[in-house]
């Protein structure tokens, strides 16, 4: 089923990213979480795509099975930089043909050589980078164009790292919404009130699609100032107070972790949001705990 029919249907939509293996580990390893998930019957699966793209063959293979298999609905993430119109058709007739309804379009990171250069953002796609797409938008566009898939993108409710300004962010968000995107799956974040102005903003920006809201459970202390440093969220100074608190602990960090989640997930439901998407850095319990305890079905 295409996702935005899935929102048409269900006040609050649940659902759950995993990620692919490494290109030298057995990808047979992913479907142990997934199968896990499929206990908690998420409304789609959405599974990543690298960066630089070097992972699309394994996001296309495990969508499908997440599809075909344990009949799920999956959200292939596609990222075009550095990518000709060719390949991103090869891809999309590849997914098409093995049932996959729903692609999450991305810009992708830019090459480190191009990090360097004195543009701002996604300006620094231009020049030597062998791309047939600048932004994100323009794979939104491509897409709609040329296929029939539903097509969701992503929202930082902190602004985009690359991004000078919040005015810009929406600016971008605003372009692929109106090249025909059909949702929203935010960035993570840890403190409520940056998802409810970002929300605001982009509603009185003319952006009324339905908006997913990205949850991650912090369950290692160490991986989440990693991932925070990559994405620019900030961490809460309740969440620091846990990390401090239970850091050394794993199991208690872990359990803090979704109890905060939990908490925050309370709150947005209060708000009456459109749905909840668990970051489960392929910890499958995460998700079915946070499940259980906002007892959604």
């Amino acid at each position: 089923m295409k996702i935005k029919d899935i929102y048409k249907k269900k006040n609050i939509v649940f659902s759950c990213e995993v990620f692919p293996p490494k290109p030298e580990d057995n990808i047979e390893t992913i479907y142990n979480t997934i199968s896990e998930l499929k206990e908690i019957s998420p409304d789609f699966v959405s599974v990543t795509c690298s960066a630089d793209g070097g992972t699309k063959k394994r996001t296309l293979q495990i969508s499908s099975k997440i599809k075909n298999e344990y009949k799920l609905d999956s959200l292939m993430h596609l990222t075009c930089i550095n990518t000709k119109y060719d390949d991103i058709l090869e891809i999309l007739d590849e997914a098409r043909k093995m049932g996959i309804e729903n692609i999450l379009a991305l810009r992708g990171d830019i090459p480190p050589h191009h990090l360097s250069s004195p543009l701002k953002g996604e300006e620094r796609v231009r020049g030597n980078v062998t791309s047939d797409f600048r932004y994100a938008a323009d794979l939104v566009d491509f897409i709609k164009k040329n296929t029939d898939f539903c097509v969701g993108v992503a929202g930082y409710p902190e602004v985009h790292p690359e991004s000078p300004d919040s005015n810009l962010d929406i600016k971008y968000l605003k372009s692929k919404i109106d090249k025909g995107a059909d949702f929203i799956i935010t960035q993570l974040f840890f403190k409520n009130e940056y998802f409810y102005r970002f929300l605001d903003r982009i509603r009185s920006a003319g952006i009324n699609v339905p908006v997913s809201v990205g949850i991650m459970p912090v369950f290692k202390a160490k991986l989440i100032k990693k991932i925070v440093t990559l994405c620019g969220a900030t961490i809460s100074p309740e969440l620091q107070n846990l990390i401090d608190k239970y850091g050394h602990k794993p199991l208690d960090m872990e359990k803090s972790g979704i109890e905060y989640a939990t908490n925050q997930i309370y709150d947005l439901l209060n708000q009456g949001i459109n749905g909840i998407h668990i970051y489960t850095m392929n910890k499958a319990h995460l998700a079915k705990e946070i499940f259980k305890n906002i007892n959604l079905k």
